[in-house]
This record gives C-alpha cells, sequence and structure tokens, in this order.
C-alpha cells in the first residue's frame, strides 16, 4: 500500500475516537498490550514523561520535548490528535516520523490487527512506541489521549508522570464529577514515580495527595513551587526568593501554568541525573514552536484585521481564551466557531460574549455538530450569528465583514482549527 492507502485504511477500517467518538473508546490496556508485545514490548525499551490533564497537556508535552532537545538529548514526542498530517503525532527532536514507516509499520503487524482489532488510537500508540524504540531515543515524553487509567498510553512505566488539570471533558467517559474525572487522571500515577501537578484545585487535590501516597510517589504540584505571571516583556518566574524573566513563543497567559509544571518537571527530572541546563530551559522554552512543530496555541494568523486561532474546545478552555480576550484592543469580535456533537455547547455558549458576531460553521468530520444546529442552540443563549458551514469560507467570510482593528477568533474545536488553509 502507499502512504495515502495506508493512512486511509486506519481510518477508515478502524475506530476513531475522534471521527466517530465514544464508540471508538476500549475501556481497557488489552489491545495494546497485545500489539506491545507482538512488537517485543518497545515501551520498556526507552525512558518516558507521562502527560495527561484536561487541557494544557499538549502545550506542556511540546515545552518539555523542546527543553529536553536543546539539552542534547534524542527526544521522541507523541500526542493527539493531529491538525495537518497523521505523521505530526510521531515526532522525534521535532521531526515528524517518515512517511516509509508509517507504511512499513502497518504492513509488518497487519495480520495481528485483523486479529486483534484494535482501535485506531491503539494502533497509533504501538506505531510511535516501535519507532521510538527502534530510533533509540533517549527519552520520550508520551501525552494521553483521553482519560489516563485506560488510555492505551497507560502501557508504559515513565521516569515522571505529570498532570495538567482537571476541567469538564469526555463526562460520558470520565465522570460525572471532578473527582471522578481526576480518579482517571490519576490512574497514569505509577508505584516509586514522581508525579507532577501543574495547578492545585481544592476540588479535587486530596485525589491526587491520596493516589501519590498509596503508590508511594513524590508529589509536587508546580504552582506552589513557581509562581508565573505574564507580562508584556515576557513570563515573570518567582520561586523562593529568586525571580527571572523568561521568552516563551507559546505567549498565551494560559500558559504561565503550563510553564510551571515544566520547570517543576525539570526539577525532578535533575534530581534523577538528567543533565539539564537553565540555558537549555530558556533555549528551549523560547522556541516550542520551531522545535516541536506545535500549532494552533493562541496562534496568530493575520494582522490586520487581527487573526487568531486557538484549539480550546471546552468549557475550562474557552474561559481561558476569553481571559485572554481581556489583554487585548480590538473594535468588535467575529467568532469562528464550530463544536463537536458529543460536547456540552451549551454551557460553551453561554460564555461567549453576546456582542460578538459569529459565523457557525462544522469541521468536515462526523463527530462535527451541524453548523445549523449549533446556531439554534446558540441563539438561544442570545447570541448572533451566520451559519456558513464550510470552516474556511466561514473564515472568508468573517474576513470580509471585519474591520481592519477588528478581531477575527478561530476555534471552539480543534478540528476547526484543523482545516485552517495554510496553517
Amino acid at each position: 500500500m502507499s502512504y495515502a492507502e495506508t493512512v486511509d485504511y486506519l481510518y477508515k477500517s478502524l475506530p476513531m475516537f475522534q471521527r466517530i467518538g465514544a464508540s471508538a473508546f476500549k475501556k481497557d490496556l488489552a489491545n495494546t498490550l497485545a500489539l506491545c508485545e507482538v512488537l517485543g514490548n518497545p515501551h520498556r525499551k526507552f525512558n518516558s514523561i507521562h502527560i495527561a490533564g484536561t487541557n494544557g497537556k499538549g502545550s506542556t508535552s511540546h515545552m518539555l520535548a523542546a527543553i529536553l532537545q536543546t539539552a542534547g538529548y534524542k527526544t521522541g514526542l507523541y500526542t493527539s490528535p493531529h491538525l495537518k498530517e497523521f505523521t505530526e503525532r510521531i515526532r522525534i527532536d521535532g521531526k515528524e516520523v517518515s512517511r516509509e514507516f508509517v507504511v512499513d509499520f502497518v504492513s509488518r503487524i497487519r495480520p495481528h490487527i485483523e486479529t486483534i482489532q484494535p482501535s485506531f488510537f491503539e494502533i497509533t500508540v504501538a506505531m510511535a512506541f516501535d519507532y521510538f524504540a527502534s530510533r533509540e531515543v533517549d527519552i520520550a515524553v508520551i501525552e494521553t489521549g483521553l482519560g489516563g487509567r485506560l488510555d492505551s498510553t497507560n502501557v508504559i512505566t515513565p521516569v515522571l508522570s505529570l498532570i495538567t488539570n482537571i476541567s469538564w471533558d469526555h463526562m460520558d467517559l470520565l465522570g460525572n464529577t471532578l473527582p471522578e474525572i481526576a480518579k482517571e487522571k490519576a490512574g497514569i500515577v505509577k508505584h516509586g514515580v514522581p508525579v507532577i501537578i501543574n495547578e492545585t484545585q481544592p476540588e479535587v487535590q486530596d485525589i491526587f495527595v491520596s493516589t501519590a501516597a498509596s503508590q508511594k510517589s513524590r508529589l509536587v504540584f508546580a504552582d506552589q513551587v513557581y509562581r508565573v505571571t505574564k507580562q508584556p516583556d515576557g513570563f515573570v518566574i518567582k520561586k523562593s526568593n529568586e525571580q527571572l524573566i523568561i521568552s516563551c513563543d507559546l505567549n498565551g497567559s494560559y500558559q504561565a501554568r503550563n510553564i510551571a509544571g515544566a520547570l517543576a518537571a525539570i526539577d525532578e527530572l535533575r534530581q534523577l541525573g538528567i543533565d539539564i541546563s537553565q540555558q537549555a530551559i530558556t533555549g528551549g522554552l523560547k522556541n516550542v514552536t520551531g522545535l516541536t512543530g506545535l500549532k494552533g496555541r493562541w496562534q496568530k494568523l493575520n494582522d490586520k484585521p487581527l487573526t487568531i486561532c486557538d484549539t480550546g474546545h471546552n468549557e475550562a478552555g474557552i474561559k481561558e481564551i476569553l481571559n485572554q480576550l481581556k489583554e487585548l484592543n480590538y473594535r468588535k469580535l467575529h467568532w469562528v466557531l464550530g463544536m463537536v456533537k458529543d460536547k456540552d455547547v451549551t454551557k460553551v455558549l453561554k460564555l461567549l460574549p453576546a456582542s460578538a458576531t459569529c459565523y457557525f460553521c462544522q469541521a468536515s468530520i462526523p463527530r462535527a455538530m451541524e453548523a445549523s444546529t449549533l446556531a439554534q442552540q446558540a441563539w438561544t443563549v442570545g447570541l448572533r450569528g451566520v451559519v456558513v458551514p464550510d470552516v474556511n469560507e466561514a473564515i472568508r467570510t468573517a474576513t470580509q465583514n471585519a474591520h481592519p482593528d477588528d478581531l477575527i477568533l478561530i476555534g471552539g474545536s480543534t478540528f476547526v482549527v484543523a482545516e485552517i488553509e495554510n496553517l
């Protein structure tokens, strides 16, 4: 099979959560373990850092990968979903896995795929582990896909675990309360492996304390060690009586908590004997996107009118975007908005400013909520706008209607951002 045929086979033959939703989610690790067994258990052949959380896990993963790369380590990075191309999910030192490897991998294990019948995500996890092992990475940063305890990535025993935060998302799979969701995320904590929590949240703090204690794992709440604030000239970092200012090209104010988590993680890695200089930290954070290829996190696309995209897609993520908007000066807000139909969109829609003009669109995936349905729900909470189903046509319509001093924001779903032309 060609690369295109191989990826098409993965998309169409295997259940894919990003496309079809909960029916693709497997509530055990059996398939992943079976695939890894077939491959000679590659996940045991490299050191790893495991990252979970509701929001911020992608940014934190890329920050740590950038720092480790800058420190001279051959660094694997596994994240999901991809925005433009399947190969974005698996990288070494920022370079995407080759198409040839993808084709070869699927060809090698296709008989086992037919027997085991794994999901799309289970296959990609096994592929990443096989790639990192075969290329002998020094360390790999592994981001969970959904949850933690039953996530396919949770077959690894990392040198460090990190959980960014807990918020409302995927309640149909993870639980209907924040403590229930926290328990699922805390499932990545392994015996004796230190764990970092980016944010201290009173509602779930005890979950992490008790889990770490039961696993005899050192626990650090990053925001109790590092106080990070965004200023015009960079991020101000305070630790004890020390203070410094660093630059980070992921410059959304909400990245302050992720930077705190990354710095606390580096402290733990240093205690484990991994040599990381201050120059590697500052150099890595200054060029996260260049080193790792990360896109879609408060990314500026145009100046006049100012056009920004962001992958924030749940209640907490949208709140962070709205806080970020307060720091900008603009005449009127135009919001190109699309969401998926298995989310509680009403909570998000109620947060959006009624003064904004919305352009309701839908990504080209089965999970996408129809633009007209989204518009109807938006109108019930006082939002106004027009229905333009195609994402890029919606962006063009917003651009045509916007004054040069206006702001266009594109988001509501990762998959809307993924369809932006020339991103």
